[in-house]
Parts: C-alpha cells; sequence; structure tokens
C-alpha cells in the first residue's frame, strides 16, 4: 500500500527515543521482563499473536505491536514500539503490504524476520486506487492460515531448535483446528439460498472468506484508508444492493459504521452486524481468539442472511 509520508516522517523523529527506552526493558504492552528468559516474538497484530502463541505454546513469549481493537492499516508506532522491536528475538509480520507503517524500523531491528504470507495463493483487489495489489487479508481465510501455521513452525524452529518438535505437533494439532472450522464455514454457508449469496461489507477484506464460502463480494472500500465513503463508493455499494436483492449488510469493527448505514436507508436491506477483521476483542470481548473470530463472523453473517437473526 502507498506509503504516508507524515508518517514516514514521524518515523524517522520517533528514532531519537529509542535510546531513552532501550534500557528500560519495557515490552510492547508496558510489562517489565514478563518473558521469564524465553525467546520474545514480536507480531504486528493481534490475530497474528494468537495464531503464533498456538504455534509456541509455553516456549516462546509473543507479543503483539498493537492492541485489542485497533486499526493496523493506519497505525502510527510509537518510541515503545521500536525498543520492543529492538529487543525481540523474532519478528513476524503478514507481509502483502498490510503494516507498511512497520517496515520502516522492522528492517533496522537486530532480530530474524519472517514474512507468514509467504506462499499463499492471493487474490487482487479490483477496485479504485489499489486495483491489482494483492488482498493482504489473507488470514480470513483458515485454510490460508493453515499455510501461516507452517511458515511458523519453520521460522520457530530456526530460532529455537531444541523445541522443534514441540513446535511441529503445535502447529499440527492448530491446522486441524483451522480445517474443521473451514468445514463448519462451508456446512453453514450452504444453507444460504442461492440469490442471497452476497456479502456486502465496509471494507473489502473478506475476499478470501468469500471464495472459500462460494459468496460474492462487494464493498463500499477497498482498503481502510485516511479518507474513505465516498459519495460514489456509497452509490455504487446501494446499486449493488438493489440489484442483488442483498438481504443484509455488515461492517468490521475498527471503523465507523456510518456509511454502511447509509446504504441501508437506502434499499431493502437489514444491518447484519459487526465482523472482526483486523483485530481480536479483549479477553472478555467477543472474539478473544483467531478461532473465535473466524465463528463469530461466520455465524453473523449466516444468520444475517438466511434470516435467522430477524
Amino acid at each position: 500500500m502507498p506509503k504516508n509520508p507524515r508518517r514516514l516522517t514521524a518515523l524517522v523523529s520517533l528514532g531519537a527515543a529509542v535510546a531513552l527506552l532501550a534500557g528500560c526493558g519495557t515490552a510492547a504492552d508496558g510489562g517489565s521482563d514478563p518473558d521469564g528468559g524465553r525467546p520474545v516474538v514480536l507480531t504486528t497484530f493481534t490475530v497474528l499473536a494468537d495464531i503464533a502463541q498456538n504455534v509456541a505454546g509455553d516456549h516462546l513469549e509473543v507479543r503483539s505491536i498493537t492492541k485489542a481493537g485497533a486499526e493496523i492499516h493506519g497505525y502510527e508506532p510509537t518510541p515503545r514500539d521500536i525498543a520492543a522491536a529492538s529487543d525481540a528475538d523474532l519478528v513476524l509480520d503478514n507481509g502483502l503490504g498490510l503494516e507498511a507503517w512497520f517496515s520502516r524500523f522492522v528492517d533496522t531491528a537486530d532480530a530474524p524476520h519472517a514474512v507468514v504470507s509467504e506462499g499463499i495463493d492471493t487474490i487482487d483487489i479490483t477496485g479504485d486506487a489499489y486495483a491489482g495489489k494483492p488482498n493482504p487479508h489473507a488470514w480470513m481465510s483458515p485454510r490460508n492460515v493453515q499455510i501461516y501455521v507452517a511458515n511458523i513452525v519453520a521460522a520457530f524452529s530456526e530460532l529455537d531448535p531444541g523445541n522443534a518438535d514441540a513446535y511441529a505437533a503445535n502447529g499440527e494439532a492448530y491446522a486441524a483446528e483451522l480445517q474443521a472450522i473451514h468445514d463448519e464455514l462451508v456446512a453453514e454457508l450452504a444453507a444460504v439460498p442461492e440469490n442471497q449469496r452476497a456479502l456486502v461489507t465496509c471494507e473489502g477484506a473478506f475476499s478470501y472468506l468469500a471464495r472459500d464460502a462460494g459468496l460474492t463480494e462487494a464493498y463500499i472500500w477497498p482498503v481502510n484508508a485516511e479518507q474513505q465513503a465516498t459519495p460514489q463508493q456509497i452509490r455504487r455499494t446501494i446499486e449493488f444492493v438493489d440489484a442483488n436483492d442483498v438481504p443484509a449488510v455488515f461492517c468490521e469493527s475498527t471503523v465507523s459504521d456510518r456509511p454502511m448505514q447509509q446504504v441501508v436507508e437506502a434499499t431493502d436491506a437489514a444491518f447484519g452486524g459487526v465482523l472482526y477483521v483486523d483485530s481480536l476483542s479483549g479477553p472478555d470481548g467477543p472474539v478473544p481468539t483467531y478461532l473465535d473470530l473466524l465463528r463469530h463472523d461466520i455465524d453473523t453473517i449466516t444468520s444475517a442472511l438466511t434470516g435467522a437473526a430477524s
């Protein structure tokens, strides 16, 4: 995704603060030496941290730069984030242009770096200025995340060879859970009538899930950005909903649903609910884990499209 010059300037100005924090032993979450001597793995967002934690078990300390509920596309790194990157033993990121904000200082961190989406069969964005770029939300397919897991197992085994067997076993068990979620996705959405098999959201973050489930995808904007929901985008979405008799539309947890409410007001579609993509909730929230996120979204989409939620 295009780099924002103001963000790059901010990142450069943060560099001077790193020295002030480097000796403080502070983690990304502000804790003091919480890892107990275990190698530290730093991830860029909470979904990726949870996936990695399932592979790591008790052998590694996994942390996320962004916090629960954060919008990751336009995240502004802090001096504390830079210090955390400098202290990490391994850095994991999604890649596919998702974390452009992170690239400026992860390259200078004294730690190995692994891109977990390597090997994914990507889907290109088809709308607006991002057309032709790969959709970065590959984790919204549990089949894709089986590839993430294999990449994480390899990275962890290289970092900590003594526990390679444990990482392989954890990865195999988690991959089985992911396959079960995929099977559940296909089975539940198979109940949606053919003329209602459309998934309309605020951001175009569901291309991979829609592909897995055999749904047609539509959205107001392709990628979360500073400026979004133009009148043309809203009008185009209204036309799609009307033309396809879409029964329900959705929006993501990290953005305002006001633009989609305009679509609801202009059509016969209901607002089907909030979907989670870029961030988990807190421990007491509706999606404390990645598997919870998938189940929540599948249930919300299926209930709204079949009328079970009304």
